[in-house]
């Protein structure tokens, strides 16, 4: 009893603070804020590391094998790498930086670090990547429901149902919306953890294609690097940035220590990194220079297993959608009106409409995921997963930013400041085009002779191919698109 009075008089401190202004209770923190008669619930060791796998996989994750096309095969493997083990530290260090400043949540601690700035320059970016994380979100149902719908009712292209654009606006008026208006993302758990279980079928169904599509290696496909690597790294990092959930995922922990915070952090990152490195390589392998932002535009369209990876993953990220939203929201909330909580109905219903009708404009805007996905990586999750953790970690630590101690930090902090300026100078000079909507001409084999390679390969993809490769395919005495036949049109 005596526990239970001291965590509700604990919740009352947290609650009349936030209202008098004295600190800001953002999304992570907020979400622990429950009815006053719910018991905080504890978990384990594997419990924690479940939820932490649940917050790295996500949607970023069917950008991946474009990140590969960008960076090269090897070199986007090997950033892949190097991503995933930043991730860890800096996650690792972020705790450490908690434990130095005497904060529990991700603003407070960079409040601390850097004062009042630091807290501006951190709101900035926790709204903007969660922002255009909505906007990829919206892009990606128009392209995944439409072509299930068009498979399922057998419907024409005029069909206004095969429209993305009123696919996007029906999805986010029925689904995304409503969803999006719920008060606490707490009641949104279940369908967090149902989303994570179909994006683990999304990765069984490209491992399977992989397998049975024999698409001809484009010109150049396993060159070491590329000169996109820094987009590369931006797109890496969106997958991997679970840093706004640390503190969240650290207080529900039985004895959080940072000993017990590592092992969590080591067992998600390993099993992240390998199901990100398996999809990403199945889904590059496959398609090579054909290879989109969303990866699931290459498949053709009446392909009945990647179709159902297809409305998996779109109801994956509408289900994914309220979450980000809610982040966006509570960040307007502590920004704006510190002063004047609690938040009234009005206000509430006004933010989230504001937010994802400007999502929704945005996303009916532009229809090019991997431009979306670079500049979220490069603006948005970069400074989450790069520089503020090892930025706090170094300004709080005792000892000069030089020493030994500091020098991992330093190197990754200088490391994510160039991946963020190139990233964003590459992205804007060099957009990358897309082909929404489009059957890639490789479905289209089994119509013509296959033999006649040229007839379905239009010329500026026929010069991406490398020359040694289509003499083989035309002496293989088995039509390398034969597998074809139960997915072609």
């Amino acid at each position: 009893m005596d526990s239970e009075a001291t965590e509700m008089e604990e919740k009352k401190y947290i609650i009349e603070k936030s209202q008098s202004g004295e600190f800001t209770v953002p999304s992570d923190m907020g979400q622990l804020i429950e009815d006053e008669d719910q018991k905080r619930e504890q978990s384990n060791i594997p419990q924690a590391s479940f939820n932490f796998i649940n917050s790295i996989i996500g949607s970023g994750i069917i950008g991946m094998p474009y990140a590969l096309k960008q960076a090269g095969f090897p070199m986007g493997v090997l950033l892949i790498l190097i991503v995933a083990l930043i991730t860890d530290y800096s996650v690792i260090l972020l705790i450490r930086g908690g434990n130095l400043s005497g904060t529990k949540n991700y603003q407070d601690l960079v409040r601390a670090a850097f004062g009042f700035p630091g807290f501006i320059f951190l709101s900035i970016v926790q709204f903007v990547y969660p922002f255009i994380a909505m906007i990829s979100y919206n892009i990606i149902t128009g392209d995944t429901i439409t072509k299930v719908m068009v498979r399922a009712a057998r419907l024409t292209e005029t069909n206004i149902l095969a429209n993305r654009y009123f696919i996007i606006c029906l999805c986010t008026l029925f689904v995304t919306l409503p969803l999006s208006l719920y008060r606490n993302v707490a009641k949104l758990a279940k369908a967090s953890l149902f989303a994570c279980l179909l994006v683990v079928f999304i990765i069984i169904a490209v491992i399977i294609r992989s397998t049975d599509m024999h698409i001809p290696p484009t010109e150049g496909a396993y060159t070491f690097a590329k000169p996109g690597f820094a987009q590369a790294v931006g797109i890496m990092a969106f997958s991997f940035v679970c840093h706004h959930n640390t503190f969240l995922i650290y207080g529900s922990l039985e004895e959080p220590t940072v000993h017990r915070w590592s092992i969590v952090t080591h067992i998600s990152v390993v099993v992240s990194f390998i199901a990100t490195v398996v999809f990403a390589a199945c889904g590059y392998a496959t398609f090579t220079g054909f290879t989109q932002g969303d990866v699931l535009e290459n498949y053709c369209h009446e392909d009945d297993l990647i179709n159902a990876a297809r409305f998996c993953y779109g109801v994956c990220i509408m289900l994914t959608f309220p979450v980000e939203c809610f982040v966006c929201r509570e960040v307007i909330e502590n920004f704006f009106f510190q002063a004047a909580q609690p938040t009234t109905t009005l206000r509430h219903v006004i933010e989230t409409v504001l937010i994802v009708g400007a999502t929704l404009g945005a996303s009916l805007a532009t229809d090019c995921l991997g431009i979306v996905l670079e500049l979220n990586g490069t603006l948005g999750a970069t400074p989450l997963v790069f520089i503020l953790p090892a930025a706090c970690y170094m300004k709080l630590e005792e000892g000069k930013f030089y020493s030994a101690k500091k020098l991992p930090s330093l190197l990754i902090v200088i490391a994510g400041a160039i991946v963020m300026v190139i990233g964003f100078i590459m992205a804007v000079l060099s957009p990358q085009g897309c082909s929404h909507g489009k059957e890639m001409s490789y479905c289209h084999a089994n119509d013509v002779n296959a033999t006649d390679f040229s007839t379905f390969i239009p010329s500026t993809e026929m010069s991406m191919l490398a020359s040694s490769t289509v003499p083989s395919m035309i002496s293989s005495t088995t039509t390398p698109f034969s597998n074809f036949s139960s997915i072609g049109p």
